[in-house]
């Protein structure tokens, strides 16, 4: 049987040809918290997984947030914890420079032993909205924005998280300094070996900024052709970033929320539809109109957003980041050139007219977040809904009260029901990965609301 038609051997092989000081390679499969899950294989090794692939059981898809399974996903003993196949994605194929001996990474689908794609695998969920748009001639471009914080790997005196103090020369600071160029110089150890490593890796990286919290970053990457490539894009930035971190004695931290009354960590992205010769089909005609395939996509997402916050905010921590004036879009909002709303059609020249959607936290899973805008886009142009009113930037938020902001969630339990019911978001994820995403969040729920947190005893233990 020969494999789906993916990274050829060809590519592995020049990539070895190339790098013989490579000795193993850590092959990356992404589950439904877009956690990196996998194996370290021997160079030899290599080419069976290109010629063959790679025996992975299917539960690895089945895991909650701490690695447990979730017996409810039916990717257990429903299956026997059978075991599928893995496949390496092309151009994913990297070096991991920081690593001694020298190791490389290669991310990984996961299919049927029948070469059919693994309903629960979230790449494939995205892969199937970018195919559907493709066939009415939409091309889905795109790119993410990292916001994250880096943190001190030991705890401050008062046995909590802290930022790390600059690299440099160790000094801390409890300002907020948004866009100081200062903390960036302080952080240059740290953020030159970032850069380096992902020049190794072939990921587009591009500008650096000092975000709104002490210790709080974030990195852009450049627009790609192709919104799976933007999303893998973000897989290998989130894995180099934390494996740099860790060798100058941080942690990457990408919590939604790690400080309370300090700026939360987003995942923006920046989207559009090509039109396959390097046109965009969100470009307006005449100066300040947006064309109706930008309104109706914009439209979509507004009206599909409530039952889609389960994706973009999938943790107990994600819902502590939406909090009015910190940047986090708590309504389903859209403007021009307005950072107070959902969906922002940003400035600049016709030809790179795009939506840039805010609600994702950066704990998102990239590949989910892919499909569920794509799908959402699409429910907006099948059905040619219209946005409404743009907000007016300067005015009070949320905006009116109407259908879309009346059914948003707000809290993570609301979101969780409110997906189980969806069926758009069935729709838009496919019933396997529907199914299994729901019942993981649902036993990540029972495990925080089982817990019982020191703000309990603050406030209960004597009253």
């Amino acid at each position: 049987m020969s494999g789906p038609p993916f990274a050829p051997w060809e590519e592995a092989e020049r990539f070895l040809a190339t790098h013989p000081e490579i000795e193993a390679v850590d092959i990356v499969l992404v589950d439904a918290n877009g956690v990196g899950r996998g194996k370290i294989i021997r160079r030899h090794e290599l080419e069976s997984l290109y010629r063959q692939g790679r025996h992975l059981p299917s539960s690895i898809l089945g895991l909650d947030v701490t690695g447990e399974d979730v017996e409810e996903t039916g990717l257990v003993w429903a299956m026997g914890d059978a075991d599928l196949r893995v496949w390496p994605v092309p151009g994913t194929l990297a070096p991991l420079p920081f690593t001694h001996p020298a190791r490389a990474q290669v991310l990984v689908s996961l299919y049927g032993l029948d070469g059919q794609p693994f309903g629960a695998d979230p790449r494939h969920a995205l892969a199937r909205q970018i195919a559907a748009l493709k066939e009415d001639g939409y091309h889905p471009a795109g790119a993410f924005e990292l916001e994250f914080y880096l943190l001190d790997a030991t705890p401050g005196p008062d046995g909590r998280p802290r930022p790390a103090s600059m690299a440099l020369d160790g000094r801390r600071h409890d300002q907020i300094q948004v866009y100081g160029l200062d903390d960036l110089d302080g952080m240059q150890p740290v953020f030159a070996a970032i850069y380096q490593a992902a020049s190794a890796q072939g990921l587009p990286l591009e500008t650096l900024i000092a975000e709104y919290a002490p210790g709080q970053y974030e990195l852009t990457l450049h627009y790609r052709p192709c919104l799976m490539r933007a999303a893998d894009d973000l897989i290998m930035l989130k894995r180099l970033v934390r494996a740099i971190a860790r060798r100058h004695g941080m942690i990457a931290c990408f919590m939604a929320k790690p400080f309370q009354g300090r700026a939360g960590s987003g995942m923006h992205l920046h989207v559009s539809l090509g039109d396959g010769a390097g046109g965009n089909h969100f470009s307006e005609k005449a100066d300040g109109e947006l064309v109706p395939v930008l309104r109706h996509a914009i439209g979509g997402l507004a009206d599909t957003m409530a039952e889609s916050m389960l994706v973009f905010a999938p943790h107990a921590n994600s819902w502590r980041r939406y909090v009015a004036n910190l940047y986090a879009p708590v309504e389903p909002s859209w403007g021009v050139n307005d950072r107070s709303v959902a969906l922002r059609v940003p400035a600049g020249p016709a030809q790179a007219r795009r939506v840039e959607h805010r609600p994702a936290g950066v704990d998102a899973n990239p590949y989910l977040v892919g499909a569920t805008v794509l799908a959402g886009i699409s429910h907006g142009l099948e059905n040619s809904i219209e946005p409404g009113p743009a907000s007016r930037s300067g005015q009070p938020q949320p905006a009116p009260v109407t259908a879309r902001t009346a059914t948003m969630p707000r809290d993570w339990h609301q979101a969780l029901i409110k997906a189980e019911a969806s069926a758009f978001l069935k729709q838009a994820l496919g019933p396997e990965l529907h199914r299994s995403f729901t019942a993981i969040k649902r036993a990540e729920l029972a495990r925080v609301m089982a817990a019982v947190p020191d703000l309990d005893y603050q406030l209960y233990l004597h009253l």
